[in-house]
């Protein structure tokens, strides 16, 4: 027999570049799956424990390299879990194709077993190229195309083809007559830069600004060199966007840190008090923490024309790459001599890091988890690959973590869901082995899905170079995020009913499946969790004790939210005298003389 169509689908993903899937079996993938077998020595397969880990592991592989991220899944039930894992990518504009299996063709309109309208499931999260295979002529374009628009579109696209179809013979080159389609696969970055006219207006624009803030995001990345040029240039300061993290060293005196719920106070002041807003490819959504309209004037650049404009009513959108963009706007741009807006905002830096550092010393019961951040910017390689989990760890990550440009980090940015901390930090081992990886995620994720994902580690660990996985797990046995939204939004004491879940010992179960792992429940133990971890030959989790009623205290309380904590500790709250007292102790230190 020839080669199957199967097998020629992977043969064309490999065509198109494609060295890694992120799956799990099932009897709509058969054909595929069999294949796969014979491409071993050219495409790995790795074996999540849920489709939506494969998806999700997709969409970091898309994060953590450039390249589109592949994820496979059965027809029915097996397509509908990747869901959640690909509008994960799709709200984070990253390239990812999922390939999934449909019933034989024969008896698709029969309400046959596991039968989905697979297409329709698809159309919103793939909505920029989702087909189902019908012809085995067709796999030749479908894939040269969906793997295509992923990367043009930084989008989630969708193929999906019967099981009876991949075991038939495969048709490499289409019939030539009308009718049929004849595809190539390849695609190459474009370089997009605004017209000259545009560029001159906005260096018109930031040259007029007397208090420049700049505000970068993903699509900063790779283009610290430019940003930081403009920025000494204009005496700005900088904010990041969650997903722009690594845009620039946090050790730069003007970089304020994030912006936003989970930011800083230096960058809630250098918001309200500019005069001047250049946004670089970030879609950054939370209106209340950007300038007041009519406040500031604005220059915006992204890559993608339809996120111009929508955020901050700008005076002048840019379409252009960022790095691109920014090296034909910097010539344009005037040194500002007056360096007295750049010296404020550096002050605040310098003592909000110092801010930082109190907080995170301060006792707790057990241990303060901001502490357990803290101390880990000693030990943090400067390759380090740092995923985090939605809930509090990504309060303590956008707030505590001294990044570099030579790190990646990343987290659900967009979608904010739940779970991909673990398996985030999977993908970076599969894509870059050399490197040490990071998942710092809190207990309920850790219960959600994470413990089944450290499974696929200790699966996988001894093909890595660098076997250093390390999962920091923020034991508090509470979905502490959840917890003083309630309180700080709705004005409601925590709901035990809802919001308490059980303690388990992580780093007992890491060791029970052939990992390496310590509880820690002091303070005193803290670093030297962190030397075994980054010392050790396996993957190693850390279950760290910590308290949750330390407060995530956003960079501004409004009055408003400030009634409703009280209101909630009012009003039967079980913690509420604790949580009074951690609350103190952490916005009393914003009082002490310097500050």
């Amino acid at each position: 027999m020839g080669q199957s169509t199967a097998e020629f689908l992977l043969e064309r993903l490999h065509a198109n570049g494609v060295r890694r899937i992120y799956g799990y079996p099932g009897d709509g993938i058969n054909a595929i799956i069999g294949a796969l077998e014979a491409f071993s020595d050219r495409i790995e397969f790795v074996q999540a424990r849920h489709e939506e880990m494969a998806a999700f592991m997709a969409c970091a592989h898309a994060k953590w390299t450039g390249e589109v991220g592949v994820c496979l899944a059965t027809s029915g039930p097996g397509a509908i879990h990747l869901l959640n894992g690909l509008y994960d990518a799709k709200l984070d504009r990253q390239p990812v194709l999922a390939i999934v299996g449909q019933q034989a063709r024969a008896a698709l309109g029969g309400s046959y077993q596991q039968e989905v309208d697979l297409q329709t499931l698809f159309k919103d999260v793939a909505h920029e190229y989702c087909e189902m295979a019908t012809d085995a002529a067709q796999i030749r374009h479908l894939v040269d195309r969906a793997h295509r628009i992923a990367l043009d579109q930084r989008q989630v696209t969708c193929i999906i083809v019967p099981n009876d179809l991949g075991e038939e013979p495969a048709v490499p080159e289409p019939p030539f007559k009308h009718g049929t389609i004849h595809s190539s696969p390849g695609w190459s970055a474009p370089r997009v830069v605004p017209q000259e006219a545009d560029l001159k207006r906005a260096a018109e624009i930031l040259d007029a600004g007397e208090k420049v803030a700049i505000l970068v995001g993903r699509g900063a990345l790779g283009a610290h060199e430019q940003v930081m040029q403009i920025a000494d240039k204009l005496g700005a300061g900088v904010a990041k966007a969650l997903l722009g993290r690594a845009a620039l060293d946090d050790d730069v005196p003007y970089v304020t840190g994030s912006i936003g719920l989970l930011g800083t106070k230096p960058s809630w002041t250098l918001m309200n008090e500019c005069d001047t807003l250049l946004m670089v490819g970030s879609s950054f959504p939370y209106s209340e923490f950007l300038p007041e309209p009519g406040q500031a004037r604005g220059v915006q650049i992204d890559l993608d024309g339809r996120q111009l404009n929508i955020r901050y009513p700008m005076e002048l959108g840019l379409i252009g790459d960022a790095k691109a963009t920014l090296e034909e706007l910097i010539p344009l741009v005037h040194h500002k001599t007056d360096r007295s807006w750049r010296a404020e905002i550096e002050e605040e830096v310098a003592d909000w890091w110092r801010l930082i550092e109190d907080r995170a010393l301060q006792d707790a019961d057990p241990i303060n988890p901001q502490r357990v951040f803290w101390e880990l910017n000693k030990h943090l390689p400067d390759d380090a690959i740092i995923s985090a989990d939605s809930g509090t760890s990504a309060d303590w990550f956008g707030r505590t973590l001294k990044l570099k440009t030579s790190h990646m980090a990343s987290l659900s940015g967009n979608l904010a869901t739940m779970g991909p901390g673990v398996p985030y930090a999977i993908a970076a081992k599969f894509a870059h082995p050399n490197r040490p990886a990071l998942a710092l995620v809190g207990d309920g994720a850790m219960q959600m899905n994470g413990m089944a994902e450290l499974i696929t580690v200790a699966k996988y660990y001894e093909r890595w170079a660098d076997p250093r996985l390390i999962v920091l797990v923020l034991n508090n046995r509470d979905l502490n995020q959840v917890t003083w939204e309630q309180r700080a939004m709705q004005g409601d004491p925590k709901n035990v009913a809802t919001q308490e879940i059980p303690d388990v010992r992580y780093a007992d179960f890491a060791r029970m499946i052939g990992l390496e792992g310590v509880r820690i429940e002091s303070p005193d133990r803290i670093d030297a969790a962190w030397e075994e971890a980054f010392a050790a030959d396996r993957p190693f989790v850390i279950d760290a004790v910590v308290d949750p009623e330390v407060p995530p205290l956003p960079p501004h309380i409004t009055l408003e939210e400030a009634k409703k904590l009280m209101s909630a500790l009012k009003s039967g709250d079980p913690n509420a005298r604790h949580v009074i007292s951690e609350s103190f102790k952490q916005k009393m230190l914003e009082l002490l003389p310097g500050r």
